[in-house]
């Protein structure tokens, strides 16, 4: 049960937070932050609601032991719109961990800590106007999530938002298995003309385990 539908293995002292190194399990330390810094990109940069169409990746992997995610990785998406998201490992950048914007009069930097730092300091000094852009407040998900089951409104953070920001990191692991180019419709959700990268976005289940269709 443990295992779930992956493949069947013998128990090898793996469980709990480390089997999230292990593909057949997970993506590792970049599908595992996905949620937290891609999602937090894709709601400054208003990408909550689509995708890239287009992903190439760079990722290196332990050469020995039973681990192997990518232990680093570099990753570039490209969006319809002309934004490009670079998705690295915390070592790449020199802000370390945390979300960049880079815009034509600067930059603006956020880390999971709440620390807010830009290019220029009297940035964070501006005020958001009344008829500016306000974003959606939280001061408890849990509590929101409660209070959008009861009102029927957009929790903070919906299904929808969370799916696209892990299809990021999912679209870089393939570009990072398969060493090419992805490219992606957003729209359809499918991968085009590459039907090897295509079989990648799915596994199959070994029995008894099965996935309901509707």
């Amino acid at each position: 049960m443990w295992l779930g539908p992956s493949l069947k293995v013998p128990f090898r002292g793996v469980y709990h937070w480390d089997w999230r190194w292990i593909l057949d399990y997970s993506g590792g330390q970049l599908t595992d932050w996905a949620g937290h810094h891609i999602d937090i990109a894709n709601w400054g940069a208003g990408l909550e609601h689509t995708g890239p169409f287009e992903i190439t990746g760079e990722g290196f992997y332990p050469n020995e032991g039973i681990f192997n995610v990518p232990v680093e990785y570099d990753i570039l998406c490209k969006y319809a719109n002309g934004i490009e998201m670079r998705v690295a490992n915390a070592s790449r950048y020199p802000m370390g961990m945390g979300t960049t914007w880079y815009g034509d009069l600067g930059w603006l930097h956020v880390d999971r800590g709440g620390k807010i730092s830009a290019s220029d300091p009297k940035i964070l000094e501006e005020k958001i106007g009344d008829k500016e852009i306000h974003l959606y407040k939280s001061e408890n998900h849990w509590q929101n999530f409660i209070d959008s089951v009861r009102s029927r409104k957009p929790a903070i953070a919906p299904i929808e938002v969370a799916f696209r920001a892990i299809s990021v990191a999912l679209l870089g692991e393939i570009a990072m298995t398969t060493g090419q180019k992805i490219k992606w419709d957003p729209e359809k959700e499918e991968i085009i003309g590459n039907p090897v990268a295509s079989r990648l976005l799915s596994r199959p289940y070994r029995k008894p385990w099965t996935l309901p269709t509707v």
